[in-house]
């Protein structure tokens, strides 16, 4: 019998109006897992009024005790770390390896936003005034609704939901439907926890019935969502009637920058390992290279060859693979229909470029494409599969000047040996973070965080915990 999902609402799971029901795939295979309901408006309002019910009594608790039942929910997760990666490996096509890291990262991130219970501050500002004293205070927003992608799908749920609850606010989280099962088991062990009820609420669904009811209830206070530019763009607009706050982290489109004096090794085997994680579907990883003249056809050679050895297949039968399925048929077909008319348009195939045929699944070969114009789709667009196209520049102005020629600005990277170049790096990338000799993966004890289109506000560290506030202006005449 096929599971069937209910959701959280107000400390306990719940049969809901729905209106109708969501299969979940396997995307190696195209096996159902589970269902879920779609969710209906009414339904989620419930949901919102749980949460808001409940944030008065949340926010009146000390941080440090709100801190205490984050502990819990880490606790239960370290418990279950090869439960919950089986699940993800099922249900996202991840391999093992990379979704036992994202459960492991998922508790020690909750335990980091718990470790600033103590360290929350205001400020004091001098008055102009004899005899006044002015603070500022940081206090909860209120109500969160928290959207989830589907390619991180677990550690997203604390990095909306930590920062949230440890600042006072309530949260009604709305996961992918492409992956909820996950979600489901986080919520089992959220139920084992002593955390009141209606602090945490959980519905099912799409974006477009879920997560509109969710985008337009003035009762949310913050919408937090993470995902493509398309839905960025309409989760504003519905927040636009209420002006509700919004802190979105969008697409990317990475340029890593590769100069004559770089490690070209560590360059190729950072860039790869970049672009292959997760079959391709990271936001902030590597998307485009450009490569300084002199060295091109030797590092082209060390890339392609590193991709070319990159192995792909079902995570959940074969351990040894580097990447497993794209999430579903309609991202594969992206991909093909991107590096197809990369081809027609002048691009050549160093390696890979076509769908694999492993007789089931999702699947696309490893990629490097070269030729590949600067204002061309493949270069402009975000393509979240394993696909690298190449562009060669003549110098590191050049390179900048090109990088910097996009609609996106979430992350970037450099290989350089030369410290001039890279403090320039620094100063002329467009972008909300930059990588030097390294691969594109943040810590969560920085800021992640783009500019244009790649988002607005941000996540992690001290600034991504104050996302999760408002400030409170208070002038004490003596």
């Amino acid at each position: 019998m096929t599971i069937q999902h209910r959701n959280f609402i107000n400390g306990g799971f719940v049969d809901t109006k729905a209106q109708g029901i969501i299969p979940v795939l396997n995307p190696a295979t195209g096996a159902v897992l589970s269902e879920i309901p779609e969710t209906s408006p009414e339904a989620v309002a419930d949901a919102i009024a749980a949460a808001k019910t409940a944030q008065k009594g949340w926010e009146a608790k000390a941080p440090i005790e709100r801190a205490g039942y984050l502990r819990q929910i880490s606790a239960k997760i370290r418990q279950n770390v090869p439960a919950l990666a089986k699940t993800i490996v099922a249900e996202q096509g991840k391999t093992m390896g990379l979704a036992e890291v994202e459960v492991n990262f998922t508790a020690d991130y909750i335990d980091y936003m718990a470790e600033w219970a103590r360290r929350l501050e205001g400020e004091i500002v001098t008055s102009d005034n004899p005899n006044e004293s002015i603070f500022l205070f940081r206090q909860a927003i209120g109500v969160v609704g928290g959207i989830l992608p589907w390619n991180f799908p677990f550690f997203l749920i604390a990095r909306k939901l930590a920062p949230a609850l440890l600042t006072g606010n309530t949260i009604v989280l709305k996961p992918s439907e492409e992956t909820p099962n996950n979600a489901a088991m986080f919520m089992d062990l959220l139920a084992e926890t002593d955390i009141p009820k209606g602090v945490v609420n959980m519905v099912y669904g799409r974006g477009a019935v879920a997560g509109a009811a969710l985008c337009e209830n003035p009762d949310v206070g913050l919408l937090s969502f993470t995902g493509s530019v398309e839905t960025g763009s309409r989760i504003m607009g519905a927040a636009a009637k209420n002006i509700t706050k919004v802190n979105l982290e969008l697409g990317g489109k990475a340029p890593a920058i590769v100069l004559k004096d770089a490690d070209l090794d560590l360059a190729a085997e950072a860039i790869v390992a970049s672009r292959v994680i997760n079959s391709g579907q990271v936001c902030n990883c590597a998307e485009r290279v450009y490569v300084e003249a002199s060295v091109e056809d030797e590092f082209v050679a060390k890339l392609s060859q590193k991709m070319s050895e990159q192995k792909f297949g079902n995570p959940a039968e074969d351990f040894s693979v580097a990447y497993g399925p794209m999430i579903n048929k309609a991202g594969l077909d992206k991909v093909a229909g991107m590096v197809n008319r990369a081809k027609a348009a002048g691009a050549s195939v160093v390696t890979g470029g076509e769908v694999a045929d492993l007789g089931q699944g999702n699947y696309f070969q490893p990629t490097v494409l070269t030729g590949c114009a600067q204002d061309s789709e493949i270069m402009q667009k975000e393509v979240f599969g394993p696909v690298l196209p190449v562009n060669t520049v003549k110098d590191i102005d050049e390179a900048i000047t090109r990088a910097n020629d996009s609609e996106f600005g979430l992350t970037s990277s450099i290989y350089t040996r030369d410290i001039n170049s890279a403090m320039q790096a620094c100063r002329e990338l467009k972008f909300g973070e930059t990588y030097i000799n390294r691969n594109n993966f943040e810590a969560m004890q920085g800021y992640h965080a783009g500019v244009r289109k790649s988002g607005i506000g941000g996540a992690d560290g001290k600034h991504g915990l104050y996302e999760f506030t408002q400030t409170h202006m208070v002038y004490i005449q003596s």
